[in-house]
């Protein structure tokens, strides 16, 4: 193999798994990793539960420094390092040292993009106001509440981060508002089925408000768009996140009109020796012949490996596409779906079909409902999306969906779906069998 200088831009998953894997199949390439941030490889998707002393230790959160990954795997990560340009003719990255305010050159052969994206920010200059993205977002989140004895907390957005960021808040003991400027939540979910957060929200007196808008921030009074005038001692909104592509715009590699970087079964750019992964990427679908973003962590590490793959001289190694498996946890619920999401399904002739059970045996203790729906082609009776709601139950149901679209089923196929039955798990014509028998003609 021959040895070569490879450059990844990024170091959280997509990033720091890529340079990883590359390390796995090519033990002598050399390996630079710029990441712009003070931290490198944290769990994202843990920091919420960081805050909701979920997570007792802040270093759970850190599994990896750059000293580590320069001892174990041999790959030099340079933080507090932005690349701010990039030269695909001359193969040159323009890297800003935030550590000394200079600025480097650094040539390559391989390009490796996973810089991700960030928290998009509301237009209001106040100290108490903050988004959740990295590591230095989660400590400047908790320095503010245990020095300012945090009490009320107003969220703003109801997509995946602010929900889970409620809960934690209100299992932290704090009272937090949530406030939407619509009334579609949590858009990966159809929206009757969301209702679970909503009486989940009532069940324990949290306010709320869709259809709401902050117009004003005065201190810590807070006007919004219905009049309502009230003070909250901090505010953290998730109001949807944009790529960091901007160094991008004169290095010849192609975006979309959103900023994210399309590539193919090989996670290569239109420039061969530069690809990308992660939130950053766009791709297709694995079932249907549709493009998908699908900004969550599976994809990361699965193009991260792929990459990898392809850099050792594996070209058979490819991608073949998303089905776009997602889930949360809201309190007592767990909402998930999978397939290709709600405004996509305007390009099938589609029917639905669904059902509602207890998880397992009716005669087994502690039975909970779980709601499960399917949409299928007419013509072809192939699967195209699932979403489910319960409090147990879901994620094993979207998890054999996902891998039943993966592989092209029909509807009719889930009635030959052979369930693990014993009375504590399911039933011996499970949810995902009564499915393919309500939908025969």
């Amino acid at each position: 193999m021959t040895k070569q200088k490879i450059i990844v831009v990024g170091a959280v998953a997509g990033g720091a798994t890529s340079a990883s894997q590359i390390r796995r199949l090519d033990p002598e390439s050399d390996i630079t990793v710029y990441e712009k941030d003070r931290h490198m490889s944290f769990a994202n998707c843990g920091l919420p539960y960081y805050l909701g002393n979920v997570v007792a230790s802040r270093e759970q959160l850190l599994p990896m420094t750059p000293e580590k990954f320069k001892d174990k795997k041999n790959i030099t990560v340079k933080l507090q390092h932005e690349v701010i340009a990039v030269d695909t003719e001359q193969q040159i990255v323009k890297v800003k040292d935030h550590t000394t305010d200079t600025i480097i050159e650094d040539h390559y052969d391989i390009l490796v993009l996973s810089p991700g994206a960030r928290a998009r920010r509301l237009n209001f200059d106040v100290p108490h106001l903050f988004t959740l993205r990295n590591m230095e977002d989660t400590d400047a989140i908790e320095n503010y509440i245990t020095t300012h004895n945090v009490q009320r907390v107003l969220l703003i957005g109801a997509g995946y981060v602010s929900l889970e960021l409620l809960e934690n808040m209100y299992e932290r003991g704090l009272s937090p508002t949530l406030v939407h400027r619509s009334e579609a939540i949590n858009k990966l979910m159809d929206q009757d089925m969301n209702k679970a957060i909503l009486s989940e929200l009532d069940a324990r007196n949290i306010p709320y408000r869709l259809n709401e808008e902050v117009t004003a921030i005065d201190g810590h009074t807070v006007t919004f768009k219905s009049g309502t005038v009230e003070d909250y001692d901090m505010i953290i909104s998730g109001v949807g996140v944009q790529p960091n592509s901007e160094f991008l715009q004169s290095s010849g590699i192609t975006m979309d009109d959103k900023g994210y970087i399309p590539v193919n079964e090989r996670f290569q750019t239109n420039i061969p020796n530069v690809y990308a992964v992660g939130d950053i990427a766009t791709n297709h679908y694995r079932h249907v012949d549709l493009p998908a973003h699908v900004p969550l962590a599976w994809g990361a590490h699965r193009g991260a490996s792929v990459v990898a793959e392809q850099i050792a001289g594996n070209p058979d190694v490819v991608f073949e596409g998303f089905v776009g498996a997602n889930i949360v946890k809201f309190f007592d619920y767990t909402l998930a779906s999978t397939g290709v999401a709600l405004t996509d399904l305007e390009n099938f002739d589609y029917a639905m079909v669904e059902v509602e059970n207890g998880t397992h045996a009716g005669y087994y203790p502690n039975n909970t409902s779980v709601h499960l729906r399917a949409y299928y082609d007419k013509q072809t009776r192939r699967l195209l999306r699932a979403a489910a709601v319960g409090q147990s139950g879901v994620d094993k149901r979207i998890d054999v969906l996902s891998m039943a679209m993966m592989h092209r089923a029909t509807i009719d196929d889930l009635t030959a779906f052979e369930v693990a039955y014993a009375p504590p798990y399911s039933h011996p014509k499970d949810l995902i069998n009564m499915l393919g028998y309500k939908a025969r003609p």
